[in-house]
C-alpha cells in the first residue's frame, strides 16, 4: 500500500492525469480497473476517474510496488548557474532581469544552464519548491525574450499564478515595454506601425507584410523616440502583440534596424559600431487588470522597471563607435 498526500500545486487535477504523470510504471488499464475496484480511493472512499484533486486529499493505492515505483530523482537544474538578478519576488512570482546571452528554455545547443533552470535550482535550494513533493507542477516562465535580448521575465512559482498570468498575458492585461536603439532618424517621432507577420521555422526568421495573407499574423507597434544621436535613435516600444522576433523585425522593414541585430540587419554596419547583440531591452511591465485576477489582485497597478540597460549609456555618451 502507498499513500499521497496532495499539495497546493497538484490540487484541481483530475485523479486519472495525476496518477498517470506521477506514476509512469502504471499501466492505464490497470488504473482505471484499481479505481473501479476500490484499490485506489481517496480519504479513505471510492472516487471517480474525474475526480478534482483538492489540497489535503490523501490517495491511498492498494497495488504492487513495482507499478508505484517512483524513479531516483536526478535534477538537472542543479547544473544550472546560481547566479541570477531579481527584480521582484513573493510567495506567487519572481520578475527576473534576463542577461543577453542566457537562454530562457533550453534547447538543442543548451540544455542545462538556461534561465528556468537557474530559477528552478534557486527556488529548490531556498526550500520553496521540492520536485519530490511536486507530482506534477514545476516553476514555469510566462513569458519569453530572445536569447540576446535583456530584460525583465516573469516566473510564476505555483500553479495557481501560472494559470492567472498566462490568462492575463493572452488578454493583454500585462503591458511590456522595451527600450531599443535603431539605425537613423525616424521621420515621425511617435507612431503606431500595424502589419502581418509570416514566420519562416526553417530559417528561424520572420517576414512582414503591410497585406494580409495565409499564416500570416497580424502585429502592432507602437514606438516613441526618446532621443537622437550620430544617427541613430533610442526608441521606447509598446508592444501591442507579442510575436516572434515582432520589434527587431517590424522596424528592420521600415528602414531602421535595431543596432547590433544581425538576423534583420547589416552585419557590415554592425560590425563597425562593436555591437553584436542586438539592443534591445524588455525594461518595464505594467499590470492593469480589466478582470478579477484572483490571488494575484494585489499586482494590479503595479509597474516594474529596470534602470540600468547595458545600451542606453553607451549610446548618451556617443561611445558607440560608428561604422
Amino acid at each position: 500500500m502507498k499513500t499521497i498526500t496532495i499539495q497546493k500545486n497538484d490540487a484541481g487535477q483530475r485523479l486519472d492525469k495525476f496518477l498517470s504523470k506521477t506514476f509512469h510504471n502504471l499501466p492505464a488499464s490497470m488504473m482505471y480497473k484499481a479505481i473501479r475496484t476500490k484499490d485506489i480511493k481517496c480519504n479513505g472512499k471510492k472516487c471517480e476517474i474525474s475526480t478534482r484533486l483538492q489540497p489535503g486529499d490523501v490517495l491511498s493505492l492498494y497495488l504492487k510496488d513495482e507499478f508505484l515505483e517512483e524513479a531516483t530523482p536526478v535534477y538537472d537544474f542543479l547544473a544550472a548557474s546560481r547566479q541570477l538578478d531579481i527584480v521582484y519576488e513573493d510567495d506567487n512570482l519572481l520578475l527576473l532581469n534576463k542577461k543577453a546571452g542566457l537562454l530562457v528554455h533550453p534547447d538543442e545547443k543548451e540544455y542545462r544552464d538556461t534561465l528556468l533552470f537557474r530559477i528552478q535550482r534557486y527556488l529548490y535550494e531556498k526550500g520553496a519548491y521540492d520536485p519530490a513533493r511536486e507530482a506534477s507542477f514545476a516553476p514555469a516562465l510566462v513569458n519569453r525574450i530572445d536569447r540576446n535580448t535583456c530584460g525583465i521575465v516573469i516566473a510564476a512559482k505555483t500553479a495557481e499564478a501560472l494559470r492567472i498570468l498566462n490568462e492575463k498575458l493572452k488578454e493583454r492585461e500585462i503591458e511590456k515595454y522595451y527600450l531599443c536603439i535603431v539605425h537613423g532618424i525616424m521621420k515621425k517621432k511617435e507612431a503606431l506601425l500595424e502589419g502581418y507577420l509570416e514566420k519562416n521555422e526553417a530559417q528561424n526568421r520572420v517576414y512582414i507584410s503591410d497585406k494580409a495573407k495565409e499564416g500570416a499574423r497580424t502585429i502592432r507597434t507602437k514606438y516613441r523616440v526618446l532621443e537622437e544621436k550620430d544617427g541613430m535613435s533610442l526608441l521606447e516600444i509598446h508592444l501591442l502583440t507579442g510575436r516572434t522576433h515582432q520589434i527587431r523585425a517590424h522596424l528592420a522593414s521600415i528602414g531602421h534596424p535595431l543596432l547590433g541585430d544581425g538576423k534583420y540587419g547589416t552585419n557590415a554596419i554592425n560590425k563597425g559600431t562593436g555591437f553584436h547583440k542586438q539592443a534591445l531591452c524588455s525594461y518595464k511591465l505594467a499590470f492593469d487588470f480589466h478582470t478579477t485576477a484572483g490571488i494575484l489582485d494585489y499586482l494590479n497597478g503595479r509597474v516594474f522597471q529596470l534602470e540600468d540597460i547595458w545600451f542606453v549609456e553607451a549610446f548618451r555618451q556617443g561611445s558607440i563607435r560608428k561604422s
